[in-house]
């Protein structure tokens, strides 16, 4: 599989990113749904493109909407969301709301008092205030898991928050819109839709972390695992404990590849291990490609990142930094075959600390889906240099070593 070089950007646009409405205005065309022999068809959204299509279900839904998200902003996207889950609710409709009380902290409550209002049942994650906590107060674990389930037929699900950067143009005001189509300031991210069998596992992830808030008790009840290693469609709902299959199953992916590795990563901060496996999969002829933040709303995880840069690129490993816009997407791409796509991220709040989602599909055509959206990245992105890279300044190496000591705490 061939990657092409570092292009000039499209015309139109500076950034890669949807920001008007419309699927190809940055030169992303939306591709066809993948059908699995189990009859699930899977649709791969970017960007802004994914909100929409999200909002668009929640209008059709007829009977029960559960929503599960890390951030519910009070912003332009999240009110209408809101407002759309008040009106179904109004109407008779089931709808049940998870917000993580962290990730959500700046967020109106007045927002969630209006949805409990008109009949929305709501759930906040792990309340950070003591006094709002029913079964124990634990701030340290977050729902970090993106989830939307309309009527048991649909789904979806991804790394994109309910908040205005994720959401494009088209949930700003006309100030905003006319704004975000002359400065950039949107999110890099992706997401896929389901409708089939697969969504089944899809509502029983979210019925597990319903159910924990519910009544309490472990938080290894909220966990859900579902044919990863073997199956056409898996589903990996993660909880943080100390015998999380997340890092095991995603050091069995890498050490299963044969021919290529695409890792697209919005926080890359793995412990040493599995820094060392990429590096013997490159050394051993495997293409191995990453496409990481150029800069990140946690500037000490690109630190802690850029801090691996010589060792990985010294074994063959290809680096590149997305550019212009925020790279918040979390996929990868085994021998173009296996894809992975979802909440997770490689770093230690992830796979310790997070409840996460993320969907295993063993999928031919869509795993080219996702190389030739890593190749559309690349147009925007700089690829790091390794002879440069090594004459970089003395007190950078100084911050990126003393960073990637402290990432167990990031």
């Amino acid at each position: 599989m061939e990657t092409p070089p570092a292009a000039v950007p499209i015309a139109g646009t500076s950034s890669g990113a949807h920001i008007l409405p419309g699927s190809d205005d940055d030169g992303w065309i939306i591709p066809p749904p993948v059908k699995l022999s189990d009859g699930t068809t899977i649709q791969l959204y970017k960007d802004g493109e994914a909100w929409r299509a999200a909002f668009d279900f929640l209008k059709e839904a007829c009977s029960r909407i559960c929503l599960e998200v890390y951030i519910f902003a009070s912003d332009d996207l999240g009110h209408a969301v809101a407002d759309l889950l008040c009106d179904k609710a109004r109407h008779g409709l089931s709808v049940y709301v998870i917000y993580d009380s962290f990730g959500s902290i700046e967020s109106d409550r007045r927002m969630f008092e209006k949805m409990r209002r008109a009949g929305v049942r709501i759930q906040e994650f792990h309340p950070l205030r003591p006094w709002h906590c029913k079964y124990g107060w634990r701030p340290v674990n977050r729902d970090h898991r993106k989830l939307l389930v309309m009527d048991s037929h649909v789904g979806w699900m991804g790394g994109l928050n309910l908040a205005r950067e994720y959401g494009g143009s088209s949930f700003l005001s006309l100030p905003s819109r006319r704004k975000a189509a002359r400065r950039v300031d949107q999110w890099r991210d992706d997401a896929i839709s389901m409708r089939g069998p697969g969504v089944l596992h899809l509502t029983r992830a979210f019925s597990r972390s319903w159910n924990y808030l519910l009544h309490g008790g472990k938080i290894g009840r909220a966990e859900l695992i579902h044919d990863i290693h073997h199956g056409e469609l898996g589903l990996l709902a993660s909880v943080p404990t100390v015998n999380s299959p997340l890092r095991p199953f995603i050091s069995e992916l890498v050490q299963q590849a044969h021919k290529s590795i695409q890792l697209t990563m919005a926080y890359f901060a793995p412990d040493d291990g599995l820094i060392e496996e990429l590096c013997e999969k490159a050394s051993s002829g495997v293409r191995v490609q990453l496409m990481l933040p150029g800069h990140s709303n946690i500037s000490l995880l690109t630190l802690a990142a850029r801090s691996f840069y010589e060792r990985m690129m010294s074994c063959g490993i290809d680096i590149y930094e997305r550019r212009t816009v925020m790279l918040h997407a979390k996929t990868m791409v085994i021998d173009g075959h296996t894809s992975v796509i979802g909440s997770t991220n490689l770093d230690y709040r992830s796979i310790e600390f997070n409840c996460e989602l993320s969907s295993i599909v063993r999928s031919t055509e869509f795993a080219q889906q996702l190389e030739r959206l890593f190749a559309h990245d690349v147009r925007y992105a700089r690829r790091i240099d390794p002879v440069a890279w090594r004459h970089r300044p003395y007190l950078d190496r100084l911050g990126q070593w003393a960073v990637s000591r402290t990432r167990y705490w990031l």
